[in-house]
């Protein structure tokens, strides 16, 4: 496989920016459905795929969201087209029989409720970094952020408790006059070392 060009590498990771600011530029449907159909599609264990997303766009439904953000949160997101909750399922060893037929190994999760829990976050997670590199492939923003009571936004948002927030992007089209100047990065040996 090649590598991407330089103009692909420089969207994806190195002119990407944390985006504070969007224009007022609203995201359709067809677009939200793009980032998903592009975020669903790499690995998780097992292809257990548990990760959630709720795209919170009308004014109602930012309503509920913003008073359960920090204050530095609340005005750039509801400014912003789409915030998205990421989430994840505490119970996605359900749908395992369906996503890997593979092999049996709902049961392997049904028996260990620490290994079910911690493998929900990490692939969770995981997704969510991938939904945050579909974004910028299909030419759009991404502004990741907690800051937020996870708590209140399950209670609001998932009030059975089968899933569980995670973390929050806001997603559009960024106006890069809200953003801050670009932050150092570690050095190779400061943070990675070959054995």
């Amino acid at each position: 496989m090649p590598a991407l060009h330089t103009d692909a590498l420089d969207q994806l990771f190195t002119d990407a920016r944390t985006f504070n600011k969007f224009t007022d530029e609203p995201l359709s449907d067809a677009q939200l459905h793009a980032i998903y159909d592009l975020a669903k599609m790499p690995p998780t264990a097992f292809n257990a795929s548990p990760a959630r997303f709720v795209f919170v766009r009308s004014p109602e439904a930012k309503k509920r969201l913003i008073p359960l953000m920090m204050e530095g949160n609340q005005a750039k997101s509801m400014a912003a087209p789409v915030t998205v909750i990421v989430a994840f399922d505490s119970r996605f060893q359900e749908n395992l029989p369906t996503l890997f037929p593979a092999m049996d190994v709902k049961g392997m999760f049904d028996a260990d409720a620490e290994l079910t829990a911690t493998a929900a976050f990490r692939n969770g997670t995981l997704s969510g970094a991938y939904f945050i590199m579909a974004v910028r492939a299909l030419g759009l923003d991404a502004g990741p952020m907690s800051g937020f009571n996870n708590a209140a936004v399950d209670n609001e948002f998932f009030p059975d408790g089968r899933f569980k927030s995670n973390f929050l992007i806001n997603i559009g089209h960024g106006d890069p006059t809200g953003n801050y100047p670009r932050s150092p990065r570690l050095k190779f040996d400061e943070a990675a070392q070959i054995l």
